[in-house]
């Protein structure tokens, strides 16, 4: 007999659980298709044209393609470092390292806001106005502990001799780095660069700080959501980046599992 028929109580408790936490994002798409601004049952029909309005807002274009700038510099920044950092790690046993790579996943703890607030102070003092350049600064540190761990895991079962046999063959360092580990840790490389991606573009706090007169699509979806007349364009565009968010999650999933069976 299976665990979960031993015990259904923790099967019930299991599912109204997920159906709690996932109820409310399943109603976003839901009232996204009302044909009415009051998000309220019952519902007055159904409707396509708040998806229709969304492509002739100039605003909220600007405010996407400024998210997609912040999330490709920062996926390609946060990947980069994290790969070397994860080689590193993985590979070599140094002075500090445990305390290092507390500190690279140090962003994981902290709240939000502290973070924030205190890259504000700091870029301010530093001469550096709030701008998109301040919001991928800021993003990269908070998206750089999600690049280590999925390289971690990518060069955990990476095997040590084929670098050895290309130093035999009379490979040098780079080139074996270029020829014989990149090919093999690839997948985690595509999983690190979705997963970064998707951290940055959803990220509001850090942007809500840092981005000033530039706003990023969270920072814009929020200054919408205060005007009722404009609720169910926010609702077909959430509804839009929750597909887009799962799609590049599942991605990134599937390379990270072809990652740790190449490795």
């Amino acid at each position: 007999m299976s665990k979960s028929l031993r015990f259904p109580w923790l099967l019930a408790y299991a599912v109204g659980y997920l159906i709690f936490l996932y109820l409310p994002v399943l109603l976003l798409p839901l009232f996204s298709f009302n044909d009415g601004t009051i998000v309220a049952f019952p519902m007055k029909g159904f409707t396509l044209k708040w998806y229709a309005q969304l492509g002739a807002q100039d605003t909220l274009l600007q405010a996407m393609a400024n998210s997609l700038i912040v999330g490709v510099v920062t996926a390609l920044a946060a990947t980069s470092l994290g790969l070397f950092a994860a080689r590193a790690y993985v590979r070599y046993r140094f002075t500090g390292r445990e305390v290092s790579e507390g500190l690279v996943m140090l962003p994981l703890v902290i709240p939000g806001i502290i973070v924030a607030s205190s890259m504000l102070v700091l870029f301010i003092s530093l001469g550096l106005r709030p701008s998109l350049t301040t919001v991928i600064l800021g993003h990269v540190f908070v998206a750089l502990p999600f690049a280590v761990s999925i390289m971690k895991s990518a060069f955990d079962d990476f095997d040590l001799s084929l670098e050895e046999a290309a130093f035999d063959l009379g490979e040098s360092v780079i080139g074996t780095f270029r020829r014989v580990t990149l090919p093999i840790v690839a997948p985690g490389i595509v999983a690190s660069l979705l997963v970064t991606f998707t951290v940055s573009f959803d990220e509001f706090v850090l942007a809500f700080f840092l981005s000033g007169n530039q706003p990023t699509l969270p920072v814009y979806i929020w200054s919408q959501i205060r005007f009722p007349a404009k609720l169910p364009n926010t609702l077909a565009l959430g509804s839009l980046l929750l597909l887009a968010s799962v799609l590049l999650l599942l991605t990134a999933e599937y390379f990270r599992r072809r990652s740790t069976k190449s490795a």
